[in-house]
């Protein structure tokens, strides 16, 4: 039997040919062996799966015992592809792996208009004509047609602003009442001074709010029989319970007081007499725009 022997730069893979041309066995190293599997694991990490699926198929073909036929059926690929991939690596060793964009549908958006979109997403759907303030992706695909006459399905909508950046996630409240350059100038000038006499003094500073709870309580989704719909059992009061806390900035304790009467200028006063009868301190008070907190008793007390 004659033997012929191929070996590579790097001395990493033997091919032997048998006694027939087209009998050919391809036996791997060591050490390609485990090229392969680290590289598998980079593109695990990097998720190219075309790549994932092409190193697979590679191991499963030059490690494993399975005829041809066996291997196209099980991973769905004609016999030409399999021995192209096995030509391409014992040519080219790990360079035939090296993930390489394959053209595709040409992009429907110029990195200009991209650049555009990017600023009215970020802008807000308010300030380009939409009666919401968020987004989803219907509305961004009317944008998208609106803007630039590019017609897309949902699906590309949300490839697309994942390439951009943007992810689904839920929004949060902020008061549109409230003036940031203010706030800012607050945090700037007066609480450094508040900061300053607290601590010249020896004294507490206090931020204080108040909060409602409902006796009530609040209903959800539960799973029940169709056509039946469960019940909740409940007080029947429409009453809520009230506390008012303070929280001590340097020590993080907090006073608190629940009152089930509603919160007014007294009820106040006497959270904060309360106060003042646990602690021989200095008092430095901060709270929000309140009516009960700026009354005119308020303030005398």
């Amino acid at each position: 039997m004659s033997e012929w022997v191929y070996l590579s730069k790097t001395a990493s893979r033997t091919t032997r040919l048998e006694d027939t041309p087209m009998s050919i066995r391809i036996q791997l190293s060591h050490a390609t062996v485990k090229a392969l599997h680290s590289r598998l694991q980079d593109a695990y990490r990097k998720d190219e799966v075309r790549l994932v699926r092409r190193i697979s198929v590679l191991l499963d073909l030059l490690t494993q015992k399975a005829s041809v036929a066996v291997r196209c059926e099980r991973w769905g690929l004609s016999p030409s592809c399999l021995y192209d991939w096995q030509k391409a690596l014992m040519l080219r060793d790990m360079d035939s792996l090296i993930s390489r964009h394959s053209g595709g549908r040409p992009e429907k958006l110029t990195p200009r208009q991209k650049k555009r979109l990017v600023e009215l997403i970020e802008a807000g759907p308010l300030v380009v004509g939409f009666e919401t303030a968020c987004w989803n992706s219907v509305l961004i695909r009317v944008l998208i047609w609106r803007e630039f006459g590019v017609l897309s399905n949902r699906h590309d909508v949300c490839t697309l602003l994942s390439t951009l950046g943007f992810s689904f996630h839920k929004a949060r409240f902020v008061s549109d009442h409230l003036d940031a350059a203010k706030r800012l100038a607050w945090l700037q000038n007066k609480w450094p001074a508040i900061l300053r006499a607290a601590k010249r003094r020896k004294g507490l500073i206090l931020f204080e709010d108040e909060a409602s709870f409902a006796q009530w309580g609040s209903l959800s989704y539960t799973w029940a029989r169709r056509g039946h719909q469960p019940e909740v059992r409940t007080s029947g009061k429409r009453k809520g319970y009230k506390v008012f806390g303070a929280m001590e900035y340097f020590s993080g304790r907090l006073f608190s007081q629940g009152i089930e009467g509603r919160c007014n200028a007294e009820s106040y006063q006497g959270f904060l007499q309360r106060i003042m009868a646990q602690t021989p301190e200095h008092l430095f008070l901060i709270h929000d725009g309140a009516r009960y907190h700026t009354s005119a008793s308020t303030k005398a007390f």
